[in-house]
């Protein structure tokens, strides 16, 4: 059993695929070659935004958002400590500090209550994520961030294709940033991500610092980096993209059905008011994950936690002044979290056997 079932999508979508990628092997243009530009021009027609810009990576994306923003040396953005590194990595990268705000229980994401005391005179932006498929409280952290004249980084690395009262992830802040990590709700095969905004100057920043902080040739007014997207896995996105739609419903047909058959035996995915939730990873929370997770693996499915660790309780963060116990629901979440196998694909038998390997070890305790 697939934790998540890239094989089949290859062998579903075979045909559009190698015909995309054997282009780019004829006309040979492997680095910004014409995919990248069609690519660019179709997720921000499925977003909603004026401007997206395809990037080497997720991490890459946060970045240049950063960046383009003038943070650095002495600035403090505020994120979250339940998420993958690159959330607060990035912000180190650029010279800032990441100052960390607890989770809500239930989505996963930033907790608008706690966000204001987390704001100091040197708070420069504000980074939510997007956790396991569903926006974070645009609204209300959206409105906390103009009382204080802060811009709010969407990082929707997780989210591509769920949507807030009706507006897209990726467009529900000045930038928005995703992955497409081949793990992600949309990939490719290797690592890339994309930006996307409404803002005109912001978008030429973001695209000269993407490119060496060239804005042509041979001339570079700002500090950048290689931050291209590779014109093969442009288009891998190309041929994906017009299936998308579909696997988006899917997912939400296979994360209903989990969430019904597992109701009041584990803690299942909160759908959040105003949200839809593309399950990126369908997480449970148990109390004895251990025992169910080996009880899955020896029925041969795979599973995956994401985090066992919170960032502040990583080293590279020490420096931060954080201390086990700052953040409980973001600790308390850690230690119960894991995830099923969650893709378009899984078929009802499949799901079936999961949930009662599931069931029956949360009821026998081992």
């Amino acid at each position: 059993m697939e934790f998540i079932d890239l094989k089949t999508q290859y062998a579903r979508y075979k045909t559009d695929i190698d015909a995309r990628m054997a282009a780019v092997m004829a006309h040979g243009r492997f680095v910004m070659g014409p995919e990248v530009a069609e690519a660019e021009t179709a997720l921000a027609r499925d977003i909603g935004v004026k401007h997206a810009l395809t990037v080497a990576s997720g991490t890459v994306s946060l970045e240049i958002a950063l960046r383009a923003l003038g943070i650095g040396a002495g600035d403090e953005v505020v994120t979250v400590p339940f998420t993958w590194i690159s959330s607060a990595e990035v912000i180190s990268l650029v010279g800032a500090r990441p100052v960390f705000v607890d989770i809500e229980p239930d989505s996963y994401n930033l907790d608008p209550d706690r966000l204001e005391a987390a704001i100091t005179p040197r708070t420069r932006a504000i980074l939510p994520v997007n956790l396991f498929g569903q926006a974070a409280d645009y609204e209300r952290i959206g409105a906390i961030a103009a009382r204080h004249g802060l811009p709010v980084i969407e990082d929707a690395a997780q989210s591509y294709g769920a949507e807030r009262h009706g507006r897209k992830s990726c467009a529900l802040s000045v930038v928005g940033s995703t992955s497409f990590f081949p793990a992600k709700p949309l990939g490719c095969y290797g690592d890339g991500g994309a930006l996307f905004t409404d803002d005109d100057a912001l978008a030429e920043k973001m695209k000269a610092i993407r490119t060496h902080g060239g804005v042509r040739r041979h001339h570079h007014p700002l500090l950048g980096l290689n931050g291209r997207f590779d014109t093969l896995q442009a288009a891998v996105i190309l041929a994906k993209l017009p299936h998308f739609a579909d696997e988006v419903a899917a997912r939400d047909r296979v994360g209903a059905r989990y969430s019904e058959r597992l109701a009041g035996v584990v803690g299942t995915p909160a759908v959040m008011p105003g949200n839809t939730h593309v399950y990126a990873q369908y997480t449970i929370r148990v109390p004895n994950r251990d025992a169910v997770g080996a009880a899955l693996k020896a029925e041969g499915i795979p599973t995956a936690i994401y985090y066992p660790t919170c960032l502040h309780e990583q080293p590279v963060f020490a420096g931060c002044g954080n201390h086990l116990g700052d953040f409980p629901v973001s600790e308390q979440a850690a230690k119960e979290v894991i995830s099923l196998p969650m893709h378009p694909f899984l078929e009802e038998r499949d799901q079936d056997r999961i949930v009662d390997v599931v069931r029956r070890a949360v009821s026998t305790g081992q």
